[in-house]
């Protein structure tokens, strides 16, 4: 159906001015002024920002860990993200040592299918680099549309991948055009610290903090860095907390390295003392990078200010306190790790950073969705507002009041991390390809609407020149 968004004003990564846009066939059609179109439906967009939709670029829906499952799948999830401003997701796809990547991918399309009510992609964990993996991963890349890698520094004996295998994927990304991404922490030395916690007797929650220090992210950070230099490859950071890790991504860039950094809303408005809450609580609060000494957050507001970080991505992996993040209770190294942070993610963006004047309302679209689409290889089919672009909108209020509760959140989970936070700013109404999702704050979308993306390799086009090189 057609549809015609009136009166609203649109803003982009570089721009923003008021205008109508004209959606035919789930795509942007037209946009212009006092724009008519036989048959098509008007909305009103006065006094709202139009947005391109958000993109998470860092979910983990539906995913073992710990000895449990995150409470939220790909249909809650998708739903929270969806509420939040978000139509596009990319979630982390599991792998397991000795068994064909082919079968983990399809184990993350089952989890998938029929549930996700906006669009998915899938970055593949890579834990081993055998000849088998280096035989998969051009068909994961041509035959899937996978083109982003994550290595685990952390999370030994589980996760973790050597520095070798972290090299060796970032040799076989360079050849391939892949994304390299790593999870940036020193996991033989946590590993030691926590190990060493315990035997102390140290088994409250904020011991996940204190075993895990800012400088073992710092190294881990600068360790990916020389190795991405050393293969002439390119890193994307995620979940970057500190000032050290900003420090090191920081010097490769100015280096001339192609070096990414991401972070999260959970490390911008949130610090370390959450973990000392008295009864338990402090569990919700452990994931992994974990909260920092306030200090930090103003070190990770000017990097996003400065291009020194890129982009946020909500690093979304939610257990409910009772019944799961009890689990540690008595040994803080069996609290699941993770957060529910789908929901939150553009709208804190707006509300701590736009409304108190750290960063423009053109730097928030580019960290939110459209420097995510240019690194991930989905632009410009998501991330803007563009002739030909998927009509991935939001109709945005900026001016609105509300507090965050879990009370009125959309996510399964049973407690919210941003509890009682007062934030300006909400979506509206959210669009996928031209359909509501969300209208007029109701959810009208269907489960299964969602489709699973196909990206192009690192610094292609997806649009129109498939095979042009893209400056990002």
């Amino acid at each position: 159906m057609k549809k015609i968004i009136k009166n609203g004003t649109i803003v982009t990564a570089t721009d923003t001015y008021e205008a109508d846009l004209l959606i035919k066939d789930g795509k942007i059609a037209m946009i212009g002024q006092h724009l008519e179109e036989k048959g098509a439906e008007v909305i009103d967009a006065k006094g709202y920002y139009v947005f391109p939709g958000g993109i998470d670029p860092h979910t983990h829906l539906d995913m073992p860990f710990g000895g449990t499952v995150t409470k939220d799948d790909f249909e809650s999830g998708t739903i929270a993200a969806a509420f939040g401003g978000t139509t596009t997701i990319i979630d982390f796809c599991l792998t397991n040592k000795g068994e064909p990547l082919k079968k983990a991918i399809e184990t993350w399309h089952n989890k998938a299918k029929g549930k996700a009510v906006i669009d998915y992609s899938f970055h593949l964990m890579i834990s081993e680099i055998t000849d088998e993996v280096l035989e998969e991963l051009p068909k994961v890349i041509e035959e899937e549309g996978i083109t982003s890698f994550k290595v685990f520094m952390a999370y030994k004996n589980v996760f973790q991948a050597d520095d070798g295998t972290l090299y060796r994927t970032l040799v076989a990304a360079k050849e391939l055009g892949a994304l390299v991404m790593v999870h940036a922490e020193n996991g033989d030395v946590i590993d030691y610290l926590t190990k060493k916690a315990l035997a102390d007797g140290n088994t409250d929650p904020i011991y996940h903090a204190l075993t895990r220090p800012p400088e073992l992210e710092g190294e881990a950070t600068g360790r990916a860095c020389q190795l991405t230099e050393l293969a002439g490859s390119q890193l994307y950071v995620v979940h970057v907390t500190c000032a050290q890790a900003v420090e090191k991504i920081a010097e490769a860039r100015n280096k001339g390295l192609d070096v990414w950094g991401e972070t999260c809303p959970q490390y911008l408005v949130l610090d370390q003392s959450y973990l000392e809450k008295p009864d338990f609580e402090g569990a919700k609060y452990v994931w992994s990078p974990p909260l920092r000494e306030k200090w930090h957050q103003e070190v990770l507001w000017n990097a996003l200010k400065n291009g020194q970080l890129q982009t946020l991505g909500s690093d979304q992996c939610s257990f409910d306190f009772k019944g799961q993040k009890e689990l540690g209770r008595g040994d803080f190294t069996k609290i699941p790790n993770g957060g529910p942070m789908i929901e939150d993610r553009v709208s804190i963006l707006f509300s701590e950073g736009v409304k108190k004047g750290r960063i423009t309302l053109n730097q928030f679209v580019d960290i939110m969705s459209t420097r995510i689409a240019k690194l991930f290889g989905l632009f410009p089919k998501k991330g803007t507002i563009a002739v030909g672009s998927d009509a991935d909108l939001v109709i945005f209020d900026p001016n609105i009041e509300r507090v965050i509760s879990a009370e009125t959140h959309h996510m399964a989970v049973d407690y919210n991390a941003f509890e009682g936070m007062k934030i300006t700013g909400e979506p509206v109404s959210v669009l996928s390809r031209g359909e509501f999702v969300v209208r007029d704050k109701q959810f009208v979308g269907k489960p299964g609407y969602g489709q699973y993306l196909k990206r192009a390799k690192y610094g292609t086009l997806t649009l129109s020149k498939q095979d042009e090189k893209l400056t990002i």
